[in-house]
């Protein structure tokens, strides 16, 4: 438990810093997976379609903070990648 002023503002800041955080993981997971479920399915319209809001929101948390930014370039170019190969088959 805090003791000390100090201490105290540094734990209410934590609390904010990490709901937001999780809320901005959230997000961008629930987007990923919208997008691997459009792979799945083989509908290229759709993963493309989905791949926007998934990289913007990627974008994002790299920008925010909530993860490096090298981890987010490299989720996005794999989702891209997967979406591109879709097309390459049909």
């Amino acid at each position: 438990m805090a003791n000390h002023a100090s201490a105290e503002k540094r734990n209410r800041q934590r609390i904010k810093r990490t709901a937001r955080n999780r809320s901005i993981k959230s997000e961008f997971r629930t987007l990923m997976k919208r997008v691997r479920e459009a792979i799945a399915t083989g509908d290229q319209a759709a993963a493309q379609a989905a791949l926007k809001p998934a990289v913007s929101a990627l974008d994002g948390a790299a920008s925010a903070g909530v993860i490096h930014r090298a981890t987010a370039s490299r989720k996005v170019s794999r989702l891209a990648a997967a979406v591109h190969k879709l097309g390459v088959k049909a």
